[in-house]
């Protein structure tokens, strides 16, 4: 038994028309991505900034106050994981950026190819934030699991 695909042929692809008011909403979000885009650079640049100093601001608390004690590599360790999170902030930003400088363009030009690039960023952006989120669910899910396991490992040794 064959299944019936609806292919569409090249050359009659279906055409979405935007009325002005749609196209004024599209150009609207495109300026405040752009703005969230460069707000997220600089925020991203302020994040690897804190993250090469974090180091230097460890081992100055060490020696002004013998009574802190960091744990050795923990200025690395610190470093890696704010570097992480600069990485995946820039590309938030990026996709952002992206998203509103094309869309911006796609409008203007009444370009179809602008357009759908435009929105493939925006595809990109919500599928690296759906992926975080399910990480960090997985994350809070095994940390539950833990603090159960923990607390009944605990409870047993009573």
């Amino acid at each position: 038994m064959e299944t019936e695909e609806n292919y569409v042929q090249p050359g009659n692809e279906p055409q979405l028309l935007l009325t002005q008011q749609a196209q004024g909403f599209l150009q609207q979000a495109g300026k405040w991505a752009i703005f969230l885009g460069i707000v997220g650079f600089i925020f991203t640049g302020l994040i690897v900034i804190g993250a090469l100093s974090v180091g230097t601001l460890l081992t100055y608390l060490a020696t002004v106050n013998p009574l802190v004690q960091i744990p050795a590599g923990m200025g690395i360790i610190l470093t890696v994981v704010y570097l992480l999170i600069a990485l995946l902030f820039f590309f938030y930003s990026l996709y952002l950026y992206q998203f509103g400088s094309r869309i911006k363009k796609g409008m203007y030009l009444n370009s179809a190819e602008e357009t759908t690039l435009a929105f493939s960023k925006l595809k990109s952006f919500f599928k690296l934030w759906g992926i975080i989120t399910i990480v960090i669910i997985l994350f809070y899910v095994l940390i539950f699991v833990f603090t159960i396991g923990a607390s009944i490992l605990g409870a047993s040794r009573m």
